[in-house]
């Protein structure tokens, strides 16, 4: 489900810091200092020594499906097995690796080029049963003790993690990703309930502004205990108010809201003193912390906060207001940063205009995901919130970005076309994954010995960059595993660009985005396109100042240009991978596919007060006769004739190739609203629900997995999810929220209050869909399903036979963008060594949420 290059990182990476000629990690290029100092407690052990194994090369993986052998070896050893045991053949030379010994340097940091690739084993002996912090920086994932967790792979020093302590020998075994360094130690807390100030999200407090606003704290619960019905107190000068907490599941860290009242005399001051207080339900006072935030005007550049639907969670965006003041229906310029960058500094790069608002979201994070998934959920949420705050012009609404975000540009641009009015991508790739496989064609180019810096050889390189398959099912789960991607296929939605204007942005010698995409694009819109405008900066490389995004031809370009009414349309084409993604434009909507998550199509034409559409892949269309103001009663639809009044919504029906009038689908079936694949599940406030009803080590595994998304969506995300007890669980008390089933029929009770009637049915030792079995404690499935009492809200699942078919499990690479899963994929304890080789099925539901109608793969 991945489509994922350590190499990509590396090379773009490294390409940017060359273009900025700065030393040091990543986070310290844009401005972001690393944490360092420790405030939650003091230092008990600090890891000085521990053993590296070093994979030869780099990790590179063009496989659809994740895998990772030397952590199912980890995951699967006895306790009494030592590391160096755990033996690995590596892919490339055949040869067994070896745990090598390894000491930290400067700074405490192991260091070591094999960290990118490789792993890191740590151990302490502790002399009693303990609960202590981990804390540790640079790596991907670290299992400990033999259960995953989240890593800190941007190296901003933000992870903590509660651990119980084994006494006697506790095993750390960290990941390598974008660094050759690692840090790592153990924290003995100051309170067993506290505050942490890594990570905060707050706004700026509006001097003009009096409503109260949000922002958002970790809290860190190293006990074994519920956290529940505590409060936040935030008093600012003269203002003070207090917000209820969520409740918080034992030995995690979570990010909560709470609100701040803006005090009377805000207007004198820069800046100002938020004291923010945590009182259990007891009253009782556990931790306090003084936290600054700045002040500004609203009508200067500033930041607000918002709660997101997606998940509970305060998330920011950032604003460039218009020059022109307390005027409704403006101008609305959005403009979506690039990788590192954040939302604040996006914005501060544009002077303000003075017929139009410019506002940045986040992306979820500086990283976040390229836009897609959960960033392209935070784009739609921003412009909604900044559309109604702003009072926008609807048809004056134009799109814009740069690097990733100018990737974000073209893939929002293509999704959304009747949502902006022009699009200008600066220095962007139209789609991620060609842009990856852009940096691998790059390397096919270099001489061999280039390849020596690798530990590989140029031919090694080159069988590892083909992708092959054993068999034919192997190519074909492979083929409707990324089909699931299509919606992120920018270029196979390209047509849709022919909505507005674009206007193409490049350096003319950009090295990390390189100027060719740009000209590959000019020469694909020429070919169909007639309203586009393309310029390569003099000399520019892939920043060369503001101008780099606040270009003044760039925005005459936007001023000439607006939506047109509906009415004013005669001609639509649209294109979409899913309805649950992108469903219409303007007056006509895609509601099903006949395959799913293929490309579905119509072309319209409004000739003579009639409309002429042609469809592809279409199932049920939808209508607005009276948005689309015809003067005729009929229609041709792929060359049939109908007749309706002209002022109505109808729905249509593709049925073997005859188009005829039906009422509008059941909810209960796929639509816009959900639609899967089972990525879907992870929004519309999702809650957590996992298992407690098996064996002691079932129980631990499934309540530590249900973390492990919790730790992985708040680092990639911003997120904040609640975790629940399958016994704590009342569906009521959820109502239209997505819930992540964790566990199965046998040892979690929700599943019974969600599942019963779900054509798929997991218990202990057993998968039944259909009619198809599977028996054994080694399956595990992924699958999203409706819940059916709700209009709107999904079931993910994420459950497995036994404790083995959970471990290969582990790898939840489907909260990271970039990654495809269909609606189902079963599986076995094979995947996480020999990936595409252990799925056993895998596909799409039917529009009824079916098998029977349904299109899925089975190896036999």
């Amino acid at each position: 489900m991945k489509f994922s290059w350590l190499l990509f990182s590396l090379l773009a990476v490294t390409s940017l810091s060359f273009a900025q000629n700065q030393q040091g990690n990543i986070v310290q290029y844009f401005g972001k200092e690393k944490v360092e100092d420790v405030n939650e407690g003091e230092i008990l052990h600090l890891f000085t020594e521990g053993l590296i194994l070093k994979k030869q090369g780099f990790t590179f993986n063009n496989d659809a499906v994740s895998n990772d052998p030397v952590f199912a070896q980890i995951l699967n050893k006895k306790v009494n097995t030592s590391i160096e045991e755990i033996k690995i053949i590596d892919a490339f030379s055949g040869k067994t690796l070896e745990w090598e010994p390894l000491k930290t340097q400067e700074k405490n940091e192991f260091a070591d080029r094999g960290l990118r690739s490789g792993y890191l084993y740590l151990e302490y002996n502790s002399e009693t049963e303990q609960t202590v912090l981990f804390e540790a920086s640079g790596h991907t994932n670290v299992l400990i003790n033999g259960l995953p967790h989240e890593g800190d792979h941007y190296d901003f020093g933000w992870n903590l993690i509660p651990v119980k302590l084994n006494k006697g020998k506790n095993e750390f075994v960290l990941s390598g990703g974008r660094f050759a360094t690692m840090r790592a130690r153990l924290l003995k807390a100051d309170q067993p309930i506290q505050f942490t100030k890594r990570d905060l999200t707050l706004p700026d407090l509006l001097i003009e502004e009096s409503k109260p606003v949000y922002g958002a704290i970790r809290v860190t619960n190293t006990t074994d205990d519920w956290f529940k019905n505590g409060k936040i107190h935030v008093k600012i000068g003269d203002a003070e108010i207090s917000s209820q907490v969520p409740n918080i599941s034992p030995l995690i860290v979570r990010k909560v809201p709470f609100k701040m009242a803006i005090p009377k005399n805000v207007a004198q001051q820069e800046t100002v003193n938020a004291v923010i207080t945590l009182i259990d339900k007891s009253g009782k006072t556990l931790s306090t912390e003084t936290l600054e935030l700045a002040v500004k005007s609203k009508y200067k550049h500033h930041k607000n906060t918002f709660i997101s639907q997606v998940d509970g969670s305060v998330q920011y965006y950032s604003l460039a207001p218009s020059l022109t003041k307390d005027t409704d229906n403006q101008a609305l310029f959005f403009s979506v940063h690039g990788a590192s960058v954040e939302a604040v500094n996006q914005a501060n790069a544009y002077k303000q205009k003075d017929w139009g608002h410019l506002v940045a979201p986040t992306n979820r994070r500086p990283y976040g995901f390229a836009w897609e998934d959960w960033g392209r959920l935070d784009a739609l949420e921003v412009l909604d919130v900044a559309e109604k705050l702003l009072n926008t012009d609807k048809q004056h609404t134009y799109l814009t970005g740069h690097s990733m975000g100018g990737h974000g540009t073209w893939y929002l641009g293509a999704t959304y076309p009747d949502r902006f009015a022009a699009i200008a991508p600066c220095a962007g790739y139209p789609d991620l994954l060609l842009y990856r496989n852009n940096s691998i064609e790059r390397m096919k180019e270099m001489p061999a010995e280039s390849f020596d810096r690798f530990g590989i050889t140029k031919d090694d390189f080159l069988k590892k960059a083909t992708l092959t398959f054993n068999n034919d099912i192997d190519a074909h789960l492979d083929s409707i595993i990324r089909r699931a991607g299509n919606p992120s296929r920018t270029l196979k939605l390209k047509r849709n660009y022919l909505h507005y204007g674009v206007y193409i942005l490049h350096g003319e010698k950009d090295n990390v985005v390189p100027t060719s995409i740009a000209r590959d694009m000019r020469a694909q819109l020429g070919s169909f396109h007639k309203d586009f405008s393309y310029y390569e900066y003099p000399d520019g490389t892939h920043w060369y100042g503001d101008e780099s995004v606040d270009y003044p031809l760039l925005f005459d370009f936007f001023k000439a240009r607006k939506i047109k009414a509906s009415e004013d349309i005669d001609e639509i084409e649209f294109s979409t991978g899913s309805p649950g993604v992108s469903a219409g434009s303007h007056y006509v909507s895609i509601l099903q596919q006949k395959k799913p998550f293929e490309i579905s199509s119509f072309k319209l034409k409004k000739e003579d007060g009639k409309l002429n559409i042609t469809t592809i892949n279409t199932a049920v269309l939808r209508i607005d006769l009276q948005n689309a103001a015809i003067t005729n009663d009929t229609l041709a639809i792929d060359n049939q004739q109908l007749t309706f009044p002209s002022k109505e919504t109808i729905y249509l029906e593709n049925n073997l190739g005859t188009w005829a009038r039906i009422n509008a689908p059941q909810v209960s079936e796929k639509g816009p609203h959900r639609n899967g694949g089972f990525k879907d599940a992870f929004r519309n406030n999702m809650v957590f629900v996992y298992a407690s009803n098996g064996s002691n080590e079932e129980n631990e595994w499934y309540y530590n997995r249900a973390k492990f998304d919790a730790e992985k969506f708040w680092y990639r995300a911003n997120g904040s999810v609640e975790l629940v007890k399958d016994r704590d669980f009342k569906a009521s008390n959820y109502l239209d929220q997505n819930i992540i089933i964790y566990g199965n029929k046998s040892n979690n009770t929700a599943w019974n209050k969600l599942l019963k009637d779900s054509p798929i049915q997991v218990s202990t030792n057993k998968i039944e869909m259909g009619s198809k079995s599977l028996i054994g404690d080694s399956w595990g499935a992924l699958f999203i399903y409706p819940r059916t009492d709700s209009d709107t809200a999904s079931i993910g699942v994420v459950t497995a036979t036994g404790i083995v078919g959970m471990k290969a499990a582990y790898a939840n690479d489907y909260l990271e963008n970039g990654t495809t899963f269909p609606d189902v994929l079963i599986f076995d304890n094979t995947m996480l060594t020999k990936g595409i080789e252990g799925v056993k099925a895998s596909g799409f539901f039917g529009n009824d949420w079916s098998v029977d109608k349904g299109d899925f793969i089975w190896r036999n």
